[in-house]
C-alpha cells in the first residue's frame, strides 16, 4: 500500500512537471510572436533613414530571433512618447532625447554609440559672404536651429551661445527658427532663407562628402567643444521578451561591421561601441539648466 502511494505521488509530480513544461513552451511561443519595435529620431533625410533602419531591423531579427520591425516617427517628441508607452523597445536617440526617455522609463539603458559620440560637436554655419570669424558675430543675424529636441542642433548650440554672451531670444534678428532636421538647416542657410544656423557635425561632414552642400555659399565658422551625443537606448525588454533579450540586442549592435556597411553609412560610422547612462549626465545637467527637462 505504502509503495503504491509513493508511486502515485511520483506520477503526480511527473504530470505536474510536464504541465509546467508545456505552459513554459506555450509562453515562449507567445513571447516569440511579440513584435520588437525599433525607432530613430528623424534628424535627416527621411527616405534614407527609413531604408537603413529597415535593414537594421532585418539584421537584428536574424541575430536575435526576435520579430523586429522599424516604426518611423514624425518627430523627436513622438519617438520619446512611443518609448515611454512601451511601443518602441529600442531607439536611436540623440543625447537629449535619450536622457528624456531614460528619465521617463525606469530601467531604460543607453547601450551602444558610435566612437565619435564620445567626443561629438555641433557646427555653426553661415552664408560664406558674411565672412564670420567668431560665435559673437552672429549677433543681429537671422538664425535657425534644427529640432527643438535635438542635442547637436539645439541644446548644445544654445548652451554655447549663452556661454559666449549671446541670448538667442534677444540678440538675433528676430526669434530663432527651428528647421526640424540637420539637412534642412544647412539648406536654409545655403538658400539664403537664414544667415546662420547650427547642426550636427556628422551630417555636415556627410553632406560635404556626398556633394549635397555648396561650399561657395555656406561654410562652418565655429565648432563647439566636445560632448557625448547619439546612442541606442533600450527599453525594459527582458520582462516582456525573455531574460537575456537586452544582452542579445546589445551584442548584435556591437557586432556590426564591414558586412553591415550599407546600413552603418547613414550613421556616418563603421561600428558601434558600448556606452552607459552615466556618459549622458552632462547632457542632463545642461538640459536642466536651460529648463528643457525638469
Amino acid at each position: 500500500m505504502k509503495k503504491r502511494l509513493i508511486l502515485s505521488f511520483s506520477l503526480l509530480i511527473v504530470l505536474a512537471l510536464s504541465a509546467c513544461s508545456q505552459n513554459d513552451k506555450e509562453e515562449t511561443e507567445v513571447d516569440s510572436n511579440k513584435v520588437f519595435n525599433i525607432g530613430a529620431i528623424p534628424d535627416q533625410n527621411a527616405a534614407e533613414l527609413n531604408r537603413s533602419m529597415e535593414q537594421i531591423a532585418e539584421y537584428l531579427a536574424s541575430e536575435t530571433g526576435l520579430d523586429v520591425k522599424f516604426v518611423p516617427s514624425v518627430d523627436y517628441a513622438a519617438l520619446v512618447t512611443a518609448f515611454e508607452r512601451g511601443e518602441v523597445q529600442l531607439a536611436w536617440f540623440g543625447g537629449l532625447t535619450s536622457v528624456q526617455a531614460m528619465s521617463l522609463v525606469e530601467g531604460a539603458e543607453a547601450i551602444a554609440q558610435r566612437p565619435r559620440d564620445e567626443e561629438f560637436h555641433s557646427v555653426f554655419v553661415a552664408q560664406k559672404d558674411l565672412q564670420l570669424d567668431s560665435l559673437e558675430d552672429i549677433k543681429g543675424l537671422s538664425f535657425t536651429f534644427g529640432s527643438e529636441s535635438s542635442t547637436s542642433g539645439h541644446l548644445m548650440p544654445r548652451y554655447y551661445m549663452l556661454e559666449n554672451g549671446i541670448d538667442p531670444e534677444e540678440d538675433l534678428a528676430g526669434e530663432p527658427n527651428y528647421s526640424g532636421s540637420h539637412d534642412k538647416t544647412y539648406k536654409l542657410v545655403e538658400s539664403g532663407t537664414f544667415q546662420a544656423g547650427a547642426l550636427n557635425e556628422a551630417v555636415w561632414e556627410g553632406a560635404i562628402k556626398e556633394g549635397k552642400v555648396d561650399l561657395n555659399k555656406v561654410d562652418v565658422f565655429y565648432t563647439t567643444p566636445a560632448y557625448y551625443d547619439y546612442n541606442w537606448t533600450i527599453n525594459t525588454v527582458d520582462d516582456v521578451f525573455g531574460a537575456g533579450t537586452k544582452e542579445k540586442v546589445k551584442k548584435a549592435l556591437l557586432s556590426m561591421g564591414e558586412a553591415q556597411k550599407e546600413m552603418l553609412d547613414i550613421f556616418e560610422t563603421d561600428k558601434f561601441i558600448e556606452t552607459t547612462n552615466e556618459n549622458y549626465d552632462a547632457i542632463e545637467k545642461v538640459a536642466k539648466e536651460l529648463g528643457i527637462i525638469k
